[in-house]
């Protein structure tokens, strides 16, 4: 039992006022530094003096306690000092990001020597009761023990409720992951690091995380946040960086996954179902042949990180350096369906650094400059490869080269202006890259989609192909800029402690977006098992007759520019309002604006008040039971990518032809026969930039999210942890996009107003589904707008949108000891609803806010069930163990049901097709297809473990690490193909294929070396 757990055991009732009264001061998301209290005679005089310089004090109060917060994050030693001498001093405290460490000295009568002192404490109370929220801190000492994937996305998985996202997402570094907190959407999470927000500035996906080795503590919130925290519905993760201290320390790691340890993911072959009567398979011949071979799609990576962090000035000026550089290569076989099927050697190169300088101008004020790089390049090859020999051939072109990323810069300034009141600025700016080109790209020859449903009449059998392999290309001079104040200002006030301030952030994007590459256009070939049905009567395509056989002609362009403002103001008071209740109040007010490429607001939201109630009891007053619980709002900003097909001209058209020849050479058909007027597109995107102030409705409101949570922590003995905690979620307001014009001018006419004394938008707009929205459109004449209400019903929804989360986490805890630590968690929860948020996992659509759910009533039949990020059991441990000095195994698993499969067809029994969007419906053959109606994905079991060895001789600088990752080998699917059709009654041939799969089993050695 460690010394502090025996004076928490001991001291009961004496100790609780320390705990409680001495609290951690004003806690939040973007904080940096932590917090000393306790207990002494009252006063009597505590200084502290850190390994950072800086050092502060605090008289004892009458109640016999004291406070010293906003402390950076190093170790201190504490003195206590009476009658000007010192009487007693703790070395080597360490403390925690926005949490309180306890040290507490003997009681007034016997605080003269040494002796007399009860309770060494140098780390954090097995239960903090001065916190209300709901978080995990992962230290750099459990980043050291544990085997860990080096992304703050995998750390975060450690916390509980937190999922991995979709693979068909990425974060803003190219091929990183996502990860969705408590049933929210993957956009809707925000990233830190320094105080400074780094997520993603386009669409909010992922964000820019620190080297590995510079990571000194991260913080992953999963509720319960304070009124100073916005911008989130999901969760929250915060990295908070090292710095240099008044020692030299320097070290460097070699890491190395070898080729010879990775496994090799499971081959897929085209699915052999028996389809029911009536249906049949796009091409029949395929079905149970080989659809992707994954022999030898293995990769591997080496590591190279090295820092130094020292004193530039004796106690005044602090430096401390990392860098990494990461080179990973692999090779990866397309599908036997690909325009040209390949083999993809590609290779990323992670450069990584972070650059922190700490002035102690003097004791009262600090100056912090930080600075972070953070790029990712790509590039890959492309060899032929023959799926009926198995061999490869020639290069014949290349895959889109990218390099994207982030450059930081970060200040922050601290004043102590009393020992009660402690001011705050930061502001930083992120200069982010998203450069994108495909070297050898032809201008001339188009994409070709489903060569496999050519007409073999005309290419005898095997597919015309034209090596083209990239569909879409960016701008090479897309970049995102971000910028952004923070002003904070504490008091200390009695029993309270009040707090206030600014938050405000400013987002520009330029050249973002995507087109189709070469000629601007690409061809898809299909074919229907009903040729005389048409393809899509509601914009005007009819039946292709014949054998069936079609070709479609596809025109993208989205490219444009944008910004956004979000800017909010807080106020918040932690009242201890006894011993034992803490109570935190607070209040947030947030405001969000976004313009169209022409600086025009099309969205300006203001108001928005977001209240926040967080309680704090410490039962028995000795900090071994603390009940705690939440009630809070939480507003989620639209990031600047809605813009793109939403505020901005954008074309996204189809046509439609029967072919009666292909062009050997260029696979483009011939001998064309419209089967339509010509282009159509199903959102009326054809090249126009909308009204401003008609593609929103004007008085949209931002998505919001109600929050509820109680919880308890409990000592079972003084080495073992346990708790519970219960969480309800519940989404109030979701933002979409809705194309029905038809419906909108039927409201026109409904309302009595002349159709054409106003311009009804073609396109889709922006609004709240299931509220009642106000819509201003243009009046011909010239003389301003007419406002036309539209109604959940006026749309033809039945319902709004509606997502509810709740769950049930139980731990089972042991802190490291010097010896061993472990954690189990298990979380039973339930995400349903008809809304999964912002993006669209069932396809993979990030159209952030702007998914293809709410764009008319039938697409939003059979909705209501279970979520994408749905999971009902998840199961997390992980711990350490010294089996003797020198060595050190560990472990982590993360076991979980898996997610609810999707199965998207024809409208119907008959195979419909009211909205124009083809096999997007919810109906799988002529049958209601809520998500999950046709199963789940199997459970998954992720075992991770390791071995450190830390020789006597090298005096446990020199480390020897071994990590292997999914020891089990478990390559199960973690997404499939959810198109069940290519036509009416007509079923893809790859509906039901695994499109993604967990990481095979691969190993990591890694020689580390610190001094």
């Amino acid at each position: 039992m460690s010394t502090l757990n025996r004076g928490l055991l001991l001291r009961r009732s004496t100790l609780a006022a320390a705990l409680t009264m001495g609290l951690a001061g004003v806690t939040f998301a973007q904080s940096t530094t932590g917090t000393i209290f306790g207990q002494a005679q009252a006063g009597q005089t505590v200084s502290v003096t850190g390994s950072t310089g800086i050092s502060r004090s605090a008289t004892v109060d009458n109640a016999g306690r004291y406070r010293i917060s906003n402390l950076p994050l190093g170790t201190y030693s504490v003195t206590l000092q009476k009658d000007g001498a010192a009487v007693d001093t703790r070395n080597n405290v360490s403390i925690t990001v926005n949490a309180g460490t306890e040290v507490s000295f003997a009681s007034a009568a016997s605080a003269s020597s040494l002796s007399a002192v009860t309770v060494t404490a140098n780390a954090l109370p097995a239960i903090d009761v001065s916190s209300v929220d709901s978080r995990t801190v992962i230290t750099s000492q459990d980043l050291e023990r544990l085997p860990l994937g080096r992304s703050a996305e995998a750390i975060a998985l450690l916390a509980p409720g937190v999922v991995a996202g979709s693979d068909y997402f990425s974060g803003q570094k190219a091929g990183s992951s996502v990860v969705s907190f408590g049933g929210a959407g993957v956009s809707e999470n925000a990233y830190y690091i320094n105080g400074y927000n780094t997520s993603d500035p386009l669409k909010n996906l992922g964000g820019v995380g620190l080297p590995y080795g510079a990571i000194d503590q991260q913080e992953i919130y999963t509720g319960g946040y304070s009124a100073m925290y916005g911008r989130s519905d999901g969760g929250v993760i915060s990295q908070v960086g090292k710095r240099g201290s008044n020692d030299w320390h320097f070290g460097g790691q070699v890491m190395w996954s070898p080729k010879f340890l990775a496994s090799d993911p499971k081959s897929l072959t085209y699915p052999n179902a028996q389809l029911p009567a009536g249906y049949g398979y796009t091409t029949p011949a395929l079905a149970g042949t080989p659809y992707r071979t994954r022999k030898d799609n293995v990769s591997w990576n080496t590591v190279y990180s090295a820092y130094i962090g020292g004193p530039l000035v004796q106690d005044k000026l602090y430096m401390f350096v990392a860098a990494e550089a990461e080179k990973k290569e692999g090779k990866s076989t397309s599908t036997a369906a690909a325009a040209q099927p390949y083999n993809n050697y590609y290779t990323y190169d992670i450069p990584k650094y972070y650059v922190k300088l700490d002035w102690n101008i003097n004791d009262s004020n600090i100056l912090e400059l930080t600075s972070i790089s953070n790029k990712t390049s790509y590039e890959g090859d492309f060899y032929k490869f023959d799926y009926k020999t198995q061999t490869t051939g020639a290069l014949f072109g290349h895959d889109t080269s990218t390099k994207t990323g982030s450059d930081i810069y970060v200040g922050k300034y601290t004043s102590y202006i009393t020992d009660s009141l402690t001011f705050t600025a930061t502001y930083g700016q992120n200069r982010a890259i998203d450069y994108s080109a495909v070297p050898g790209l032809s201008p001339t020859l188009p994409y070709l989609s489903g060569v496999t449903a050519q007409n073999p009449a005309i290419t005898g059998g095997t597919p015309i192909r034209n090596g083209v392999t990239t569909l879409y290309v960016k701008d090479p001079n897309a970049h995102n800029k971000t910028h952004g104040l923070r002003l904070d200002l504490e008091y200390k006030l009695g029993d309270h402690t009040l707090a206030g301030g600014i938050d405000n952030m400013h987002y520009s994007a330029v050249d973002e977006g995507q087109q189709v590459g070469g000629p601007g256009y690409a061809w898809y070939y299909s074919k229907s098992a009903k040729p005389n049905v048409a393809i899509n009567p509601a914009l005007g395509v009819g039946a292709p007759g014949g054998a069936g056989y079609y070709a479609r002609r596809l025109n993208f362009v989205t490219t444009t520019s944008m910004q956004v403002d979000q800017k909010a103001q807080y106020i918040e008071d932690r009242w201890q309002v006894t011993d034992r209740w803490l109570v935190n109040v607070g209040l947030r007010n947030d405001q969000f604006t976004n313009y169209n490429s022409a600086g025009q607001a099309y969205v300006k939201n203001s108001d928005q008040w977001a209240p926040r109630l967080g309680v704090s009891w410490d039962a028995f007053g000795d900090s071994t039971l603390k009940v705690f619980g939440n009630l809070g709002r939480y507003y989620l900003a639209l990031p600047n990518s809605v813009a793109i097909r939403g505020a901005s001209a954008s074309t996204y058209t189809w046509e439609y032809f029967t072919y009666t020849g292909i062009d050997p050479k260029t696979g483009i058909p011939t001998g064309l026969k419209p089967l339509g007027p010509g282009p159509v597109s199903t959102n009326g995107e054809y090249g126009h930039a909308p009204d401003p102030k008609s593609v929103a409705a004007s008085d949209l409101k931002s998505q919001y999210q109600d929050e509820a949570i109680l919880g308890f922590n409990k000592m079972l003995t003084a080495d073992w942890l346990f708790g519970a905690k219960a969480t309800l979620r519940e989404l109030q307001t979701a933002i979409d996009d809705v194309c029905s014009p038809d419906a909108l001018e039927a409201k026109v006419v409904a309302s009595g107003i002349n159709p054409n004394s106003v311009e009804v938008p073609s396109g889709c707009l922006i609004f709240n589904p299931g509220e009642t929205n106000s819509f201003l459109l243009k009046n011909t004449n010239g003389s301003g707008y007419t406002k036309v209400r539209m109604s959940t019903s006026d749309w033809g929804f039945t319902s709004g949108a509606k997502r509810k989360y709740y769950a049930l986490d139980l731990f089972l805890e042991h802190p490291f000891d010097g010896k061993w630590m472990g954690r189990l968690d298990y979380t039973f929860s339930r995400s349903y609803g008809n809304t999964e948020g912002q993006v669209l996992s069932t396809i993979g659509q990030d159209d952030i806010s702007k998914t293809q759910d709410w764009d008319t009533a039938p697409l939003m039949v059979n909705s209501n069930g279970v979520l994408s990020n749905d999971r009902t059991h998840q199961l997390k441990a992980y711990g350490s163990y010294q089996v003797a000095d020198e060595w050190m195994v560990s472990g982590a698993l993360r076991a979980m049901s898996g997610a609810p499969i999707a199965c998207l067809g024809y409208y119907g029994t008959n195979e419909s097709n009211p909205s124009g969007y083809g096999s997007r419906y919810r109906w799988c053959a002529g049958k209601p297809s809520t998500l999950g109606t046709i199963g789940r994905m199997p459970w998954t079991k992720l075992l991770d473990l390791g071995v450190t060895y830390r020789p006597a001789f090298a005096d446990k600088k020199l480390a020897f690490n071994f990590n292997i990752f999914n020891v089990l080998n478990e390559r199960k699917p973690t997404v499939l193909d959810a198109t069940y059709e290519t036509a009416p009654f007509t079923v893809s041939n790859t509906f039901g294929t695994a499109t993604y799969q967990t990481t095979p089993r691969y190993g990591r050695f890694a020689v580390t070396y610190d001094f």
